[in-house]
């Protein structure tokens, strides 16, 4: 059984039933399920991943005013729940990082720990400042019960994802940086022979074309040990995951080889989604045109590789 699932049959086979016995009304207006940090609230968690942080456990969300007025005794009532459930034993946790990741929680609190705000951003220049990996985190997971829906209200607004201008300025700040480290600065720091810096461009290139894949299929990056990961998952340019494991794998000639072929593939989507009409595949000569779909005049200013 997979975290979600096993989370899941916690709660609704032993979770509920305290909740409804001891806490009946509030009931009617918390949120109950699992998001957050953890390979499991992504779905992406396997064998290695129940040695910490993994177990029979749920989140419980309560509106700011109610987490100070019942919070300590909602909590206490969690912590009573039985450790064991469905075979699998208690939740191992790893200390000081496990806080704040089950048990119950201020909806508020927790929403501005992923993005800054009780509801989430609202303005072009919020947006830019949130992390992708912590809007990833923020509406991951699956929601069990929100009768009153206002914690689904705040999760399904971040789901919508970016505004499409914030969408745009990243995807042209990708594009550069695959330009510039990749198709660029690769080739010619291996011909000088420095390795590192070959290395560390491989490694800016890779990072820049998994998170232009994510922003191509509207979708959060994840932290990036799962970046890769979560690329088998994708609706539009699937084949990118692919090339990258080739290509951390290749000699230095097939991998300028291979980051092409990357760039020629996200070139064609580019010009599929309509974000510009050039045939170019050295990325950078799309920002110019692709810069051209912004409407905000403050962000249409910024440069190329600036978010």
């Amino acid at each position: 059984m997979r975290g979600l699932e096993l989370s899941k049959f916690y709660y609704e086979n032993i979770g509920k039933k305290a909740l409804e016995k001891q806490f009946p009304e509030l009931m009617l207006r918390m949120a109950v399920g699992l998001a957050g940090e953890g390979s499991e609230c992504f779905g992406f968690d396997d064998i290695l991943s129940s040695d910490h942080d993994w177990g029979p456990s749920f989140c419980i969300w309560l509106s700011e005013e109610d987490y100070i007025r019942y919070g300590k005794q909602v909590q206490a009532m969690y912590s009573r729940l039985p450790g064991s459930a469905a075979g699998y034993p208690p939740r191992k946790n790893s200390g000081a990082l496990s806080s704040g990741r089950i048990g119950c929680l201020c909806a508020e609190h927790w929403y501005r720990r992923y993005t800054g705000y009780a509801e989430g951003p609202e303005t072009l220049e919020q947006w830019r400042h949130v992390p992708e990996a912590f809007l990833a985190t923020a509406t991951n997971g699956e929601i069990f019960h929100d009768p009153m829906g206002k914690f689904s209200a705040v999760r399904e607004k971040l789901q919508r994802f970016y505004p499409e201008d914030i969408r745009i300025k990243k995807i042209v700040a990708r594009a550069a940086v695959m330009a510039q480290a990749g198709q660029y600065n690769y080739p010619r720091c291996v011909k000088r022979q420095e390795h590192v810096a070959a290395q560390l461009a491989l490694a800016e290139f890779s990072r820049a074309a998994m998170s232009m894949v994510y922003l191509l299929n509207r979708k959060y990056a994840p932290f990036y040990k799962w970046m890769h990961h979560g690329m088998r998952y994708m609706e539009k340019l699937p084949r990118v995951g692919v090339q990258l494991d080739m290509l951390v794998q290749a000699e230095p000639k097939e991998a300028e080889e291979r980051i092409e072929g990357i760039c020629t593939n996200v070139a064609a989507e580019l010009r599929r989604q309509g974000l510009t009409t050039k045939e170019d595949t050295f990325l950078l000569e799309l920002c110019p045109d692709m810069m051209e779909r912004i409407r905000d005049e403050k962000l249409h200013k910024t440069h190329f590789m600036q978010e």
